[in-house]
C-alpha cells in the first residue's frame, strides 16, 4: 500500500495536488484522439500531483519517490495524443509546467526551462531576429520539454527534418531517479537516449535548442480541384531550393470546407487545399510559382487579408499537423487519424493511390518533411471510424502498400512506430531508473522482455487489464 501520507509529509513545502477530479484531470492528455486508447485508458488517474519549480525540487521528488517505490510519470502540458504522460500505474503526476524560464538567447542556440512554452521561447528569440527551426501545431500551449520526450517533428520539418536528427536538439538536463538523483548533461549521440522516451528513463529539466532566422510567415491557403493535384504541387514546391517555406500542407476536399470553420468564406466543399507557410520576401516568387499550375487557385494570403481576418482567423500552422484532426474532432467525434509515412522516391503515387482506394472512409492529409536527406511526406488521413478491427484492417492496407504505419493507437513506445526494443534507450533505463518507476508500463521491454513484435499481438499494461 502506498503511503501517501508520508510522502506529502517528507514533501512538505511544495505544491500537492490530491483532489480526485484535479489530479484526474492532470492524469490525461489528448489520448481521446484515438477511441481505442479513449476505451483503454479512460479512468487511468495518478493519486498525487506534484508541481515543481527547480531542478532541485525534482531531486527532492524523486529521491523521495525512490525510497518508497512511487511511480513517477511526468507531465508538461498534456498536448500527447498517445497517453504519454498518463500514469498508468497511478502514483505522482509530475508537473514542470512552473519550471518555465528562456534561461539564455544567444547566435544560433536558446536555452531554456524544460517547462517553457514553445510560442514563449519563439516570442523571446525574435527579440534577436531568431526563431526555432520547427514547432508542434500546439506551439501556443505545449511545452519544449514534452515537444522532445514525446513529439517527433512539426512545422519547420520540411527544411530541418524531425527531432531525431543530429542537431535539432543541442542539450539537455536530465535528472535519473535513484536513491540518489543524479544531475546528467547529454549531447550528441547521447541525446537518443531520451529523446522521444516519453520521460520512461529521466526527467528532463533544460534543453538546449538551435536557432534560425525569423520570418513573419505569410499563411496561404491554394485550391485544387482534386487531391492528387495538390499532393503533386506540395511535392513540386517543397522540392524548389530557392523558394523558403517552412509548412506545406495538401488537404482533401472536403475535410477543409469542412473542418476550417473560420476560413469558410475562402473555400469550397469540392476542393482539396494545400495549406503552406512562405516567407514574405518569396512571395513574388511564389506566385510565379503558382503560375505554372493552371489548376491552383489561391484562395487566400495572410499578407493580403483585412486587418479583421488577420486578427480573428487561426494561422496555417493551426490548421495542419495534428490540428487538422483536432478541428475535424470539434465537427464530427467519431472520427479519428492515421500516421504514415510513404517512403521516398514513390511518396505521391502511394499516397494518392491509398486515398483512392479508401476514399471517403480514409481522407487524404499530407505533411512534407525532410526524412533520411530526402523531401518525401508524412501522412496523417482523417479515418471516418467504425471498428476497431476495420481501423487494424486499414493500417494492415497501409502496410502492404510499403507505407509504415506509426501507430497514434498504442500507448507504448515500440508499438507507436519502432515495433522492436530500443536497445539504447533500455539500457539508459536500466542506469538511470533501476526500480522501473519512470512512467511504467510505456516501454514494454522493461515490463516484458519476452514479447512477440513479429506478432500482431497488441501489449496490454497488467495494471490497465487488472
Amino acid at each position: 500500500m502506498t503511503d501517501l501520507a508520508a510522502l506529502k509529509a517528507e514533501l512538505e513545502g511544495l505544491a500537492i495536488e490530491d483532489n480526485p477530479q484535479i489530479v484526474r484531470q492532470k492524469s490525461r492528455d489528448f489520448f481521446w484522439y484515438s477511441p481505442i486508447l479513449k476505451r483503454q485508458l479512460e479512468e487511468v488517474t495518478g493519486d498525487l500531483v506534484v508541481t515543481v519549480r527547480s531542478e532541485a525540487e525534482v531531486i527532492r521528488v524523486l529521491k523521495a519517490c525512490y525510497a518508497r517505490d512511487i511511480p513517477v510519470t511526468t507531465r508538461g502540458a498534456g498536448t500527447g495524443n498517445y497517453g504519454q504522460a498518463m500514469p498508468l500505474s497511478g502514483g505522482v503526476v509530475l508537473n514542470l509546467a512552473e519550471m518555465n524560464q528562456v534561461l539564455e538567447i544567444s547566435t544560433g542556440a536558446v536555452r531554456a526551462e524544460a517547462g517553457a512554452i514553445i510560442a514563449t521561447i519563439d516570442e523571446a528569440a525574435r527579440k534577436s531576429g531568431q526563431e526555432l527551426r520547427m514547432h508542434p501545431s500546439t506551439s501556443r500551449t505545449a511545452t519544449i520539454g514534452g515537444f522532445i520526450a514525446g513529439g517527433s517533428g512539426g512545422i519547420g520539418s520540411i527544411n530541418w527534418g524531425g527531432l531525431r536528427d543530429f542537431g535539432n536538439i543541442l542539450k539537455l538536463r536530465v535528472v535519473t531517479m535513484e536513491e540518489e538523483p543524479r544531475v546528467l548533461e547529454m549531447s550528441g549521440e547521447d541525446l537518443h537516449k531520451v529523446s522521444h522516451a516519453y520521460g520512461t528513463n529521466g526527467i528532463i529539466t533544460e534543453v538546449e535548442m538551435p536557432l534560425t532566422a525569423a520570418y513573419d510567415w505569410v499563411d496561404v491557403l491554394v485550391g485544387f480541384d482534386s487531391f492528387a493535384d495538390a499532393a503533386r504541387f506540395g511535392d513540386a514546391l517543397a522540392n524548389q531550393d530557392g523558394l523558403l517555406t517552412k509548412e506545406i500542407a495538401p488537404i482533401a476536399a472536403p475535410l477543409p470546407y469542412d473542418y476550417f470553420l473560420r476560413h469558410r468564406k475562402y473555400l469550397h466543399s469540392n476542393q482539396s487545399v494545400c495549406a503552406i507557410l512562405v516567407a514574405p520576401f518569396a512571395m513574388d516568387a511564389f506566385a510565379a510559382f503558382c503560375g505554372r499550375y493552371a489548376d491552383a487557385t489561391v484562395l487566400y494570403r495572410s499578407d493580403r487579408a483585412s486587418e479583421e481576418d488577420r486578427k480573428t482567423l487561426p494561422p496555417v500552422s493551426e490548421l495542419t499537423w495534428n490540428h487538422t484532426t483536432l478541428r475535424g474532432l470539434r465537427v464530427d467525434p467519431t472520427i479519428t487519424y492515421l500516421q504514415v509515412l510513404y517512403p521516398f522516391p514513390d511518396h505521391i503515387r502511394k499516397a494518392v493511390q491509398l486515398a483512392e482506394l479508401f476514399g471517403d472512409e480514409v481522407v487524404g492529409h499530407l505533411e512534407f518533411v525532410r526524412f533520411d536527406g530526402k523531401v518525401t511526406c508524412f501522412g496523417l488521413p482523417v479515418v471516418r471510424y467504425t471498428t476497431e478491427e476495420r481501423l487494424e484492417e486499414i493500417m494492415r492496407i497501409h502496410e502492404e502498400h510499403g507505407c509504415p504505419i506509426f501507430n497514434p493507437h498504442r500507448y507504448t513506445l515500440e508499438e507507436g512506430g519502432m515495433k522492436q526494443t530500443d536497445e539504447v534507450q533500455l539500457a539508459f533505463k536500466k542506469e538511470a531508473d533501476p526500480k522501473g518507476l519512470l512512467n511504467p508500463g510505456k516501454m514494454i521491454a522493461w515490463e516484458n522482455p519476452d514479447f512477440d513484435f513479429s506478432s500482431r499481438q497488441t501489449y496490454l499494461f497488467p495494471g490497465l487489464a487488472s
